[in-house]
């Protein structure tokens, strides 16, 4: 079985393109992610970080053991429209009180094939992002490494013998390497007249390159052969982190009315997907995919841990189109995504002191990557 991709293996036998299939999806990115994890962040004002699994691709079958796959993606996305539970704040947008975040996140993934099952990777994230009012002056930005990935793989069933279909697990582990306490020296005197007023203040944890806290990433990813040469693939993840809060202040002061939400959380976050891929131009290595995904953070972590701290929980799902073209060891992917439904749920802290908090969405989010194997 072929380590290359290579435009010239794909012919239109339902045995190659299953092995199209199966390409990918040894790359399981073992966090970000997710996220993002190559973590992503997935809709502005909810941070879910998630490692972007996406489905397998290229015309190249399984990575080979002893050979490397390098990845490399880009996410960016704009969140401007305000959520409270499922309803859209119109009132918002009328009295130009939005919070405008723009997230821009480039992702490095390593995966080294150890055994024909097994695989090991890396996964690097590095944002680049900025939140402003939509009426004021003031814009906050940060830049930084995000939280790194380590992770293992493996196929549940032999991929030389599971050309119909497989499953594939993975577990890895969060490491803090992102900076999770970026400060911003901002001129808060917006009138235009007098002295400036500067503060240095933490940005928003939502464009915080970091969580600040350890998390174990659970992976799965399955594809089946479906007839025509229709290929139907899921997959996913969830990042249990340990809970908590991470020391962050939100406001120049202490609040005494609500203590929980003074310091930001360490949220879990969790990432699905399902599609399909469809071969076009067999012999020119085209194909395209279309399917939903949905991600998020959850009120609640999953370990018995403390729910203190603020935090925006909810989800976004999101459905669109993707295409990816393969030459040579080359493989290069994009896809437009479009929000269907978005919720931002009611927090832990929100329970206890009667609130419901809103949060920004975005209406699409941008992928794209370019995958090289040596």
């Amino acid at each position: 079985m072929q380590s290359r991709f290579s435009s010239k293996d794909f012919p239109a036998q339902n045995l190659r393109i299953v092995k199209t299939l199966v390409g990918k999806m040894a790359i399981l990115i073992a966090f970000i992610f997710m996220a993002s994890a190559t973590y992503a962040n997935a809709q502005g004002c909810i941070l879910a970080r998630s490692p972007e699994n996406g489905l397998s691709t290229g015309q190249g079958g399984i990575l080979e053991p002893g050979h490397l796959q390098l990845s490399v993606g880009y996410r960016h996305q704009f969140s401007y429209q305000h959520y409270v539970g499922d309803v859209y704040q119109e009132t918002r947008a009328q009295a130009k009180s939005q919070v405008l975040n723009r997230i821009n996140l480039l992702t490095a993934n390593l995966t080294y094939q150890w055994t024909p099952r097994l695989s090991v990777s890396v996964d690097a994230p590095w944002l680049f992002a900025s939140r402003k009012g939509q009426s004021s002056p003031i814009q906050y930005q940060s830049t930084g490494l995000g939280d790194t990935i380590l992770g293992f793989n493996t196929w549940i069933r032999n991929p030389a013998h599971a050309s119909k279909g497989n499953v594939s697990l993975g577990l890895g582990v969060l490491m803090p390497t992102g900076n999770d306490d970026v400060k911003n020296t901002v001129n808060t005197n917006t009138t235009g007249t007098g002295s400036p007023t500067n503060v240095t203040a933490p940005v928003d944890y939502s464009i915080q390159p970091g969580n600040g806290g350890w998390g174990m990433v659970m992976q799965w990813s399955g594809y089946g052969q479906l007839e025509h040469s229709l290929v139907f693939y899921s997959d996913g993840d969830y990042i249990a982190t340990q809970g908590g809060t991470n020391g962050v202040q939100r406001g120049a002061t202490l609040s005494t009315t609500q203590p929980l939400n003074n310091y930001d959380a360490i949220s879990d976050q969790y990432l699905l997907e399902a599609g399909f891929l469809i071969p076009i131009r067999h012999e020119s290595g085209f194909s395209a995919t279309i399917g939903p995904r949905f991600e998020g953070v959850p009120a609640k972590n999953l370990f018995p841990v403390s729910n203190n701290g603020f935090r925006r929980p909810g989800y976004a799902v999101t459905l669109g189109p993707g295409a990816q073209y393969a030459h040579g060891l080359n493989l290069f992917s994009a896809g437009v995504y479009k929000a269907v439904r978005r919720d931002r749920t009611s927090s832990y802290p929100d329970s206890v002191y009667g609130t419901h908090g809103d949060a920004a969405f975005a209406q699409y989010v941008w992928l794209a990557s370019v995958t090289h194997r040596f």
